[in-house]
């Protein structure tokens, strides 16, 4: 087992106005190349974790190490090797045009602007938005603002990259897009994600683990296929387990013989087969 990129325990926090978050029973570990969901309900810390993580917020009780450093004491060593996509990703997009906006993440490096230039047609072609350099980023779409602030965190090539709830406003079909592009993106780039999502789908597709927490406590970890049978701890936390899940176990329940998993037709066929059809 490698040393994990992320390390959290016993997290708590306090805002200015003296919100709480505590996440003490909190013990996260992010291994290099592995994509982490992290799921709970409105409020219960999703954001403020991902915020810890990132170096933005210093926890009041706790530990957080990303890299093997501190986030907080060491913000300029940690955000070089990680790539950061916030929930309202238009809000992180300064740059006058498309090109400027992916170019202006890569000052630190000291590259020439032929080597600049360069990078950014390479990551805008990745990702499909060629079409969108010159543009204002003002005028672009909720899906495309999206693409940008992506290639933006991964035109540096990071190890670590951190998605606050990147399904949000997306049609089924941008969903299983990029779900597709994160999927290659480890596989080719060995980046390790964390992501924050509300949307279960997607999750069940994407991640190789999953953390359910609930009152400052992990409910429930493991992969996919393992955490979306707990109909219990999902009960607990407020969150509904994907449709094609809380499908197999109403059949489960009916005295139907089949077994829950991640792909529909396999599904579909022993539901079939348990029918005689």
């Amino acid at each position: 087992m490698h040393e994990p990129l992320v390390d959290v325990k016993c997290l708590r926090h306090v805002y200015p106005d003296r919100t709480e978050v505590s996440l003490c029973g909190l013990e996260l570990e992010i291994q290099p190349g592995e994509i982490v969901a992290v799921l709970a309900a409105n409020g219960a810390g999703k954001t403020t974790l991902l915020q810890h993580i990132t170096g933005m917020l210093r926890p009041v009780d706790g530990s957080v190490r990303v890299f093997g450093l501190d986030p907080y004491e060491d913000f300029e060593r940690v955000r070089t090797r990680l790539g950061v996509v916030f929930q309202n990703p238009a809000e992180q997009i300064i740059g006058p045009t498309v090109e400027e906006d992916i170019a202006f993440g890569m000052g630190h490096l000291k590259l020439s602007s032929q080597e600049l230039e360069k990078k950014v047609e390479v990551i805008l072609q990745r990702l499909g938005i060629s079409h969108l350099k010159g543009k204002v980023p003002h005028y672009l779409s909720g899906g495309e603002v999206k693409k940008v602030a992506l290639a933006g965190a991964l035109v540096t090539g990071p190890e670590l990259l951190v998605l606050d709830e990147p399904f949000s406003q997306l049609d089924m079909g941008a969903v299983k897009a990029l779900v597709s592009l994160l999927r290659s993106i480890s596989r080719e780039d060995k980046t390790a994600i964390v992501f924050t999502s509300h949307q279960l789908d997607p999750v069940a597709l994407l991640a190789d683990t999953v953390y359910v927490l609930h009152a400052g406590q992990v409910v429930t970890q493991g992969k996919p296929i393992e955490v979306f049978q707990q109909r219990v701890a999902f009960e607990q936390t407020g969150l509904q387990a994907p449709d094609l899940f809380r499908l197999v176990d109403l059949l489960q329940q009916g005295g139907m013989k089949i077994h829950a998993d991640l792909d529909v037709e396999k599904v579909a066929s022993e539901i079939l087969a348990a029918a005689g059809l």
